[in-house]
């Protein structure tokens, strides 16, 4: 039987953080995945593994993608599940996983994660999400968050959740990973669910300033934090024409001034 999980290579890392996030789900307005994309482009990541899909996705909900190349060539995307390697700094190495939450098999699905997270020496491990909320658009993005330890939210000033209900692979490989022993974090940021716009780089640029805190990583964030200015200034516009949208807004104002 073939091994979903394939390494790319196989380095000699000194203690990677591994950072996950995956679409779906878990990924309102794409903020989490969208954090982590910029820091891999930023950090000039490069390939290290993936696990192949075939187990693990129902083709008809999530389908591939058919895109054509610069020379017209039609070629198939299919969902996916890539970890990608950065250098932090001389010292310091990062995993960037960005995938799609799997519809089949979550326990072997994380298997596979924790696997490559033994076989990398992952102590240390950050999960983003994002989930739509009654919240005002025009403030700022509020994060909430759990943790392995208490303390790690209280480093990083982020209120502990206090969700119960149905959850997301996000959660599970959150658990599976607490499980074995390794420091785990996980931050959520809640966006207006009125304007559930994709892509939303406010929440992106949220999760990041928290992302570059719990690493310690310098990145310059400039591009992203011009794109969550002119998508905020798109956003109020659309709220200004809408008198529905208005008033709900005035409404949620008015109770969040009343707490």
């Amino acid at each position: 039987m073939t091994d979903a999980l394939r390494m790319h290579v196989l380095p000699s890392l000194r203690d990677p953080a591994l950072v996950l996030a995956f679409a779906g789900w878990n990924d309102a307005g794409e903020a989490a995945t969208g954090a982590l994309r910029y820091v891999a482009e930023a950090l000039h990541a490069a390939a290290l593994a993936e696990i192949d899909g075939e187990d693990f996705y129902d083709f008809t909900v999530r389908r591939p993608v058919v895109r054509l190349d610069a020379g017209a060539r039609r070629r198939l995307e299919w969902p996916r599940n890539e970890f990608l390697l950065a250098s932090i700094d001389e010292q310091r190495e990062v995993v960037l996983g960005i995938g799609v939450e799997p519809h089949l098999r979550w326990a072997a699905f994380t298997d596979h994660v924790e696997r490559l997270a033994d076989r990398l020496g992952v102590r240390r491990v950050l999960l983003l999400g994002a989930f739509l909320a009654d919240v005002v658009y025009s403030r700022p993005v509020g994060l909430t968050g759990f943790a392995s330890a208490p303390d790690l939210l209280d480093k990083l000033f982020v209120p502990l959740s206090t969700y119960q209900g149905a959850t997301g692979i996000v959660a599970v490989v959150a658990d599976r990973l607490a499980r074995s022993g390794r420091e785990v974090v996980s931050i959520w940021a809640g966006l207006p669910h009125y304007v559930s716009v994709s892509p939303n780089p406010r929440g992106a640029l949220a999760l990041l300033g928290k992302l570059r805190e719990y690493l310690g990583l310098e990145i310059d964030d400039t591009a992203l934090r011009v794109a969550a200015a002119e998508f905020e200034e798109r956003i109020s516009a659309l709220v200004a024409a809408d008198p529905e949208i208005s008033e709900y807004v005035r409404q949620l104002k008015r109770r969040e001034f009343a707490q």
